[in-house]
């Protein structure tokens, strides 16, 4: 099954999202920046307000580099201890090489959970280095990309291609599109086996300002079932 995923900032957006459809959400604090590790108050809220799968950002000021490790482990075990089972984060050096020693520390905080490696690899020096680098990681089940740094415009071509090396080392996650990703794009990737889509701004009416529009978390899946159909 395809799996649609709406990026949410707080309880009152996830219940929206899933009203309108969302199979999992990704929650995150401070979208302007590419989003942040939410407070543990707005997880325990939105966790009691929806039942389907919600991932939550591990992310701090540093952006694709940890700028305070050790705080961002004790917000990631704070997390999981509230409940938190799944994750988003993925960290990168100055010279954008995989920052493995940081995503291990992190991980290490929350122990036995699933994972996705985020747009970290989009703005890497290597992406393969990259996903061979984080292959075999406890938990990872995932990695989002938009194939570019700039979006799913950019980076179709780089998506298609990498869906093409599904099986091969580096390349046994499953990959989400997302950053920038239109309706257009779909049937392309879901002919590829791309079956996962990860979106926030294009659910919204005027960007991050605004709150998710379950019309358009319905639309989306609309257009994630007709691309199945064409595929199949």
């Amino acid at each position: 099954m395809a799996i649609l995923e709406v990026v949410v900032t707080s309880a009152e957006e996830a219940l929206v999202a899933v009203a309108g459809g969302a199979d999992r959400l990704e929650l995150a604090a401070d979208m302007e920046a590419d989003g942040m590790t939410p407070s543990l108050a707005e997880f325990v809220r939105t966790r009691e307000a929806v039942g389907v799968p919600l991932r939550v950002m591990l992310r701090d000021k540093g952006g694709f580099q940890a700028a305070d490790l050790d705080e961002l482990r004790a917000e990631a075990a704070a997390l999981r201890a509230a409940g938190a089972e799944e994750f988003v984060l993925g960290f990168l050096n100055p010279d954008g090489a995989p920052d493995l020693p940081a995503v291990r520390a992190v991980l290490d905080a929350v122990d036995g959970c699933r994972w996705t490696f985020h747009r970290a690899v989009d703005h890497a020096a290597d992406r393969t280095a990259v996903r061979r680098a984080i292959e075999g990681l406890p938990g990872l089940d995932t990695v989002l990309s938009a194939g570019s740094a700039t979006g799913v415009a950019a980076g179709l071509d780089t998506l298609l291609a990498e869906a093409d090396r599904q099986g091969e080392p580096g390349y046994t996650m499953a990959v989400m599109a997302g950053g920038g990703l239109t309706a257009e794009h779909v049937p392309a990737l879901r002919a590829r086996g791309v079956d996962a889509f990860h979106v926030g701004t294009s659910v919204r009416r005027r960007g991050w300002d605004s709150p998710v529009d379950p019309a358009a978390v319905r639309r989306w899946q609309r257009v994630i079932e007709a691309a199945r159909n064409d595929a199949g």
